[in-house]
């Protein structure tokens, strides 16, 4: 294989792992560090370069990288780039360790040099593990608050964000005119804590129980959470004006509302000064009320941001220094394949036991094979456990001069190590293809029963494993027909917990067709999915005749979920034409098919909740776009509005679209309905047509 065969295939697997790392980062679940996931992206571009793969080819160019279905995206009208980073693994010309002092005054000489200056005034913010926003205010009143997104495009979360009530809804003294400030919105270590304490099901971390909070369609409740705001940019401006330099701009933030980290922020003149200040805060890491995950270098005087300009990923203006989580060494025991719930075999470390962040580690993810062949770990090595988020132990090095020779490659393996069956590979991933692997089947329970799916009262992971182990229960529809004599004999039981359960059980039988797909663990179906597919199709039935039409490739039911034109969506938001393949072709597959049976002969409601549809003559059938600000409706309240009176509703504006209902701030989705002629209306309208339809 040639040198550019061999970098081409490194391409496409970074893209692969790169593609999945992000999808578990917005998912809420990620299983590397930042630090682990710029090294892949570093490496990616730094082989797409020496492939010459065009821009528009890259996977860094892909927009909307974290878009959730269901919100409105919109361009940044100055893009939200990353910072360039210090980084511990960044090599020299001649392939050797560069100290992040090096680093730090290779990027201060670039500057002077690009400046044509001798000294640079620098400021030094804490850089708080939050999500990014922007904030648009017009005449000093909180028009728009916007994600990062892929930092050309983000995800609307004005409602979100107005609802925290720590957010300034009004900026005094900025003017008539635009103004956009950018910021952070981060939760306090505490008030995470607290918040935490209450759910059954505690968020994995503060910063991603943050994006997934500022996710959540409807809004009530979000300003009993304790998410808190900082600021530090002001990104443009109409007619305010404002001072020539960021710790001016700072105290301006600060005197018109903006929480401001003034007391933290640090002003010098000498690189080794910034340096030092930002590893002396390091130290101070541990005592701070909020996750921190490093530092920002910047340059005082904002006149010299338009001079030195940006590459397409980042500004020239700022560096970031990044702290290093705690790394430990340990031996690793051995590695175990564990098999999830959609089938999938992951390897794991075993470890000799390790104090790692506060938790002794034993075992630890190596993610997949792709990643385990790329470290290249062996049993019997010596690796460096850290953890990601501050929460999953991960192996993330592997210390080769302490290698024994004969150290032998871990080989992925053929079969699935539970039940035997052949494993297939889809990707980077490789699976087991059997519905039925008991250790499929104990996964699909555990989660079947859980609170975001069939929300089975009394039903938690260790009585899942006893009904499995000692009753015999192989499908969710077993679970229904468990009596409470059966139940009581179980460990730590009883008739009054038997009774419970049972209880439980009946009540989950009523909880719709969207609760019902999202607990049999489809492959592509997450809650949302779930809901769009039930308030979409309607029952089960008519879902598995869909899926056995698209199967057979019939083609109008092809182009209902997946139109042939990129530029139109189908039917059921969210839904590409690769995750329809997969989700349709198992809704089509005996073993998919023999369950809903299962749960209809034992009586579980396989269509959507009556409560929830009321069909409107009006409105049924229609299809609806939802764009800018309603006046007393929320994007998620008008949606379930328009499903449940029996319409559809889209992301996107087409000649099929029937009425784009228009708030405040519209946008882009506004001027196309114009262009196609498509009828616009307003929500006083829209409740017209809605009828009594509550």
């Amino acid at each position: 294989m040639g040198d550019r065969v061999r970098a081409e295939v490194e391409l496409k697997e970074l893209a692969g792992q790169i593609r999945y790392h992000e999808a578990a980062y917005r998912a809420g679940a990620p299983e590397i560090t930042d630090g682990a996931f710029d090294d892949l992206v570093e490496r990616y571009r730094e082989l797409a370069d020496s492939l010459g793969i065009d821009a528009s080819e890259r996977i860094d160019a892909e927009p909307g990288q974290d878009h959730t279905a269901g919100f409105e995206t919109v361009e940044h009208r100055v893009p939200m780039l990353s910072l360039e980073k210090l980084s511990p693994n960044r090599r020299d010309s001649a392939g050797e360790p560069m100290p992040l002092a090096d680093q730090l005054s290779a990027w201060f000489r670039r500057r002077r040099k690009e400046l044509e200056v001798e000294v640079l005034p620098t400021i030094v913010e804490p850089k708080v593990d939050g999500i990014s926003v922007s904030l648009l205010y017009a005449g000093g009143v909180l028009r728009r608050a916007v994600t990062r997104g892929d930092g050309h495009k983000g995800d609307v979360i004005t409602q979100q964000v107005a609802r925290l009530g720590t957010v300034p809804t009004k900026l005094p003294k900025a003017g008539k005119g635009e103004i956009e400030i950018r910021g952070e919105l981060y939760w306090p270590l505490s008030e995470f804590a607290r918040f935490n304490a209450t759910l059954d099901k505690p968020l994995i971390n503060p910063r991603n129980g943050c994006a997934g909070m500022m996710k959540r369609k409807d809004p009530v409740g979000l300003e009993e959470t304790g998410i808190r705001s900082f600021f530090y940019q002001v990104a443009w401006d109409g007619e305010a004006t404002l001072p020539p330099t960021q710790s001016e701009t700072l105290q301006w933030l600060a005197d018109r509302g903006a929480d401001v980290y003034l007391s933290e922020v640090f002003q010098t003149v000498s690189e080794e000064a910034a340096l030092q200040y930002c590893e002396d805060y390091q130290a101070r890491r541990g005592t701070l009320n909020y996750d921190i995950d490093g530092m920002v270098i910047k340059l005082d005087d904002l006149g010299m941001y338009a001079r030195l300009g940006a590459t397409g990923h980042h500004p020239h203006w700022g560096i970031a220094y990044k702290f290093p989580p705690e790394r430990k060494p340990t031996k690793l025991l051995g590695i175990e394949v564990s098999v999830g719930k959609s089938g999938k075999l992951t390897p794991v470390a075993i470890l000799d036991p390790v104090f790692v962040s506060g938790t002794t580690v034993s075992r630890a993810s190596l993610h997949n094979f792709v990643e385990l062949e790329r470290k290249d770990v062996r049993v019997g090595d010596t690796v460096l456990v850290e953890k990601a988020g501050e929460i999953i132990p991960q192996v993330v090095e592997v210390d080769k001069s302490k290698r024994k020779r004969g150290a032998k490659r871990f080989v992925p393996p053929n079969v699935c190590p539970t039940c035997g069956t052949d494993a297939v590979s889809e990707e980077i991933f490789v699976y087991c293809p059997n519905p039925t692997c008991p250790a499929q089947v104990r996964e699909r329970l555990r989660h079947f029963a859980s609170r975001r799916a069939m929300d089975i009262d009394g039903m938690g992971e260790v009585l899942v494993d006893q009904v499995v182990d000692k009753l015999g229960v192989r499908s969710p529809d077993d679970l229904f027909r468990l009596d409470v004599e059966e139940l009581a004999e179980l460990d730590r039981m009883g008739e009054k917990s038997a009774e419970r359960v049972k209880a439980g059980l009946e009540a989950a039988k009523a909880r719709g067709l969207g609760r019902v797909l999202n607990g049999l663990a489809i492959r592509h179906v997450g809650e949302t999915m779930a809901e769009d597919l039930a308030a979409y199709f309607r029952t089960a039935d008519g879902l598995l005749e869909f899926a056995a039409r698209y199967v057979a490739e019939d083609e109008e039911a092809v182009e209902t979920v997946a139109p042939a034109k990129s530029s139109e969506r189908g039917a059921v938001e969210g839904l590409a034409r690769k995750s329809a393949d997969s989700i349709f072709h198992e809704l089509h597959s005996p073993a998919v098919r023999k369950v809903f049976t299962g749960l209809a002969d034992v009586a579980v409601s396989l269509s959507v909740r009556a409560s929830d549809v009321r069909e409107v003559a009006e409105v049924s059938g229609k299809t609806f776009v939802l764009t800018g600000a309603l006046p007393t409706l929320s994007r998620t309240e008008a949606t379930k509005r328009v499903k449940a009176a029996g319409g559809k509703v889209s992301g996107s504006v087409s000649k099929k679209t029937d009425y784009v209902v228009a708030g405040d701030d519209p946008g882009s989705k506004h001027e196309k309905a114009q262009a196609l002629g498509v009828t616009i209306i307003d929500e006083a309208a829209l409740l017209a047509l809605l009828g009594d339809a509550d």
